[in-house]
């Protein structure tokens, strides 16, 4: 497993630890309506890229303002919109399709039992929003190259279409939550 921003696994170091975001769901869908991808802010991201200081200015305050919110890793691969503005790379195992089998069964993480699973905020998040489908698009590996970068960049130039895709194109069977044996608390 690659790990960011130093961490180590073997010999210590501490693993990730699951978030509970600071702000709503509700809010987090709202903002992202506001953000959406559009003409005026694929210019912007264009001119972000172009000019390296302004990009580092902006990829700084993305960092401290998703961080402080969702507990963000900066993967340069958000899939904050597709788990209910919960950050599945806080997961210990920083797993994206859904939790390990170790979950306990009042939803506790494996790795740090005081803490609550990703996943479990995860779905009570999004179902709660209305956005409990969302849940049921498999989320790519990561491409460990972008980590550090602006993901709200990637997002408005496109590099993000088709991040989280349909469970098997041709299989009309949706990857259930209930599939994964987790049911909100």
């Amino acid at each position: 497993m690659i790990v960011g921003f130093g961490e180590q696994r073997a010999g210590g170091g501490d693993w990730p630890r699951p978030v509970v975001p600071r702000i709503g769901a509700r809010l987090s869908y709202g903002l992202h309506r506001v953000l959406a991808a559009n003409l005026l802010y694929r210019r912007l991201a264009a001119w972000l890229e172009r000019g390296r200081p302004a990009y580092r200015w902006f990829t700084r305050v993305e960092r401290v303002a998703k961080e402080q919110l969702y507990g963000c890793r900066m993967c340069g691969q958000c899939a904050l919109p597709d788990t209910g503005y919960t950050c599945p790379m806080t997961c210990p195992k920083q797993l994206r399709n859904g939790p390990c089998g170790g979950v306990a069964a009042d939803g506790r993480c494996e790795v740090h039992p005081d803490l609550v699973c990703v996943w479990v905020t995860a779905i009570e998040r999004a179902q709660g929003a209305g956005h409990g489908a969302d849940l049921d698009l498999l989320q790519r590996p990561v491409d460990h190259r972008e980590w550090g970068r602006s993901s709200w960049v990637n997002y408005w130039q496109g590099r993000d279409d088709g991040l989280g895709v349909a469970y098997g194109e041709d299989d009309p069977r949706p990857l259930l939550r209930r599939e994964l044996g987790l049911s909100p608390r």
